[in-house]
């Protein structure tokens, strides 16, 4: 009987333990992921309550669906990261119900109370823009920006190539440099 060790193993070898019906390999992933997956579906989403859904909805799909990930062909969080995307643009197509100003980003607790204002009103501001644009858009945008996935990567989540991920990111920048400058900021 082998010993395994949850705590250090790699996602990849959890889910190679998960495919076997490891259930605590799951639990380790679940864990170690859950608050990426709502951090992600909230950024695109822009609605807190739907987001901890599609979170949910994800690790689960990740429990059902071990068998058809494919080590090798795509890191488990970038699979991860697919799955959340495609159950948020799924459900993206519902009005939402929480604005995106909810998710609040921190703010450096030093700063003076006028500038940890200003802070937030810029931040409040950039949510509001981001919170405007075509949903693969803002997918593009949380994938590379927020959750530090490479062009690459993100093409894979988004089924698309690489260039097309840099379409997205072009123009989405373009537009909120247009919202923001339009605002002063």
């Amino acid at each position: 009987m082998r010993t395994q060790d949850y705590a250090t193993a790699s996602d990849e070898e959890l889910m190679g333990w998960l495919v076997e019906g490891d259930r605590r390999s799951f639990e380790t992933l679940a864990n170690r992921h859950l608050d990426r997956a709502l951090r992600t579906a909230a950024r695109v989403l822009g609605n807190a309550a739907d987001a901890e859904e599609i979170a949910q909805e994800a690790m689960l799909k990740v429990w059902t669906r071990s068998q058809s990930w494919r080590p090798g062909r795509a890191k488990f969080t970038t699979w991860l990261y697919q799955i959340v995307v495609n159950l948020a643009l799924d459900l993206r197509r519902r009005p939402s119900t929480e604005p995106l100003d909810r998710i609040e980003e921190a703010v450096d607790p030093s700063a003076s109370a006028g500038a940890a204002l200003e802070e937030r009103q810029r931040q409040r501001a950039v949510r509001k823009a981001i919170e405007q644009l075509p949903v693969r858009q803002r997918a593009a945008l949380t994938l590379c920006y927020y959750e530090g996935l490479s062009g690459q990567e993100a093409a894979h989540v988004l089924s698309t190539s690489l260039k097309g991920v840099e379409g997205l990111l072009l123009r989405a920048r373009r537009m909120l440099k247009q919202r923001l400058w339009s605002q002063g900021l």
